[in-house]
């Protein structure tokens, strides 16, 4: 039972960490990428895979 007094704790210190850093994430624009595969995919690229 005296394991559970240290577990809890520490998780709920894990869990609200994450969830600090996820946020802190989103307000310095980590997930923002406007030329990323969705905008590469529609780019016509004039040269193909190279064969050999």
């Amino acid at each position: 039972m005296s394991g559970l007094a240290i577990l809890i704790p520490v998780a709920i210190f894990l869990g609200l960490a994450g969830l600090a850093a996820f946020f802190w994430a989103l307000s310095d624009n980590q997930f923002d990428d406007p030329d990323g595969a969705a905008a590469r995919i529609l780019d016509d690229d004039e040269e193909g895979p190279e064969e050999g």
